[in-house]
């Protein structure tokens, strides 16, 4: 009986600490409501098959002129600039077998995106292109020293009088904005880390796919893909607590229908949502 009274006590225990561990900070959602109002144009308004590909100054300014917010996503150069570029290579939107944190800014403007005359925009001349006009979600990616790309964002955004948050793969990154930046509106990205084929170790599989470093980073969102808005960690994580739930990428009416059903905020690509 005693040893069943234990293991009873252990897993009682194991339970409330994979509660402690999924639950994000609480109590902040109102400040979403803005993000709520719009869709939000991932990279932009883009189509890569013109002159206004993703993360490209036009498909920016299409998306400003659309009244959409806006998703992007940074990362720092060799020479410590802030870009706006998705993958760690160059090679699908530039056709260059390069890495773009071992290229400095003035490397980066010899290659174009996509099929247009394009170049890599400098974070600042896309600033001055949304102006605070819609609200922007921006994605700090995790190649490079990350940490140091969330301090020049933060810095950067001292200044800047728009509406914004901040969101990221890497816990550890949403966890130096709640040291350092607390007053930011911060999210988690997630999804099934092995059934959206990211590579990753199994651990990282089974820590990042179910949250379980919330208790770290405390985000006032969750950006989840919408094809695992399933996943149990998930699930539990949106049913128990008052988040903020972001899905990400909505690519056409039907999903996105769906998908309401479940999240708050709608990031979209390939389609204009009715």
């Amino acid at each position: 009986m005693i040893y069943l009274l234990i293991l009873l006590l252990i897993v009682i225990c194991l339970i409330v600490l994979y509660l402690f561990l999924i639950k994000p900070n609480t109590g902040r959602k109102s400040r979403m409501k803005p993000f709520e109002e719009v869709f939000i144009a991932h990279r932009g308004l883009f189509n890569n098959k013109t002159n206004a590909p993703e993360n490209s100054m036009p498909a920016f300014r299409k998306a400003v002129q659309s009244g959409y917010g806006i998703e992007l996503d940074i990362q720092l150069t060799k020479d410590h600039q802030l870009v706006v570029f998705h993958d760690a290579s160059l090679k699908r939107m530039c056709k260059v077998e390069k890495i773009l944190t071992d290229c400095t800014y003035k490397e980066l403007q010899q290659y174009t995106l996509a099929k247009s005359n394009e170049n890599i925009p400098l974070f600042e001349d896309v600033l001055n292109i949304v102006d605070g006009k819609v609200p922007m979600v921006i994605e700090i990616k995790p190649e490079g020293d990350c940490i140091e790309t969330a301090r020049m964002l933060a810095k950067r955004m001292e200044s800047y009088k728009g509406i914004y948050c901040m969101e990221s793969f890497h816990p550890g990154v949403v966890g130096w904005y709640r040291k350092h930046q607390p007053e930011v509106l911060r999210g988690q990205l997630s999804t099934n880390f092995k059934k959206n084929k990211i590579v990753c170790t199994g651990l990282q599989h089974v820590v990042l796919s179910n949250l379980l470093l919330n208790f770290y980073a405390k985000p006032d969102f969750i950006a989840y893909n919408y094809k695992y808005a399933d996943e149990f960690s998930y699930r539990l994580c949106r049913k128990l607590y008052d988040v903020e739930n972001v899905a990400w990428t909505i690519r056409s009416q039907e999903q996105l229908e769906k998908a309401q059903e479940i999240f708050d905020v709608f990031i979209f690509d390939s389609f204009i949502p009715k």
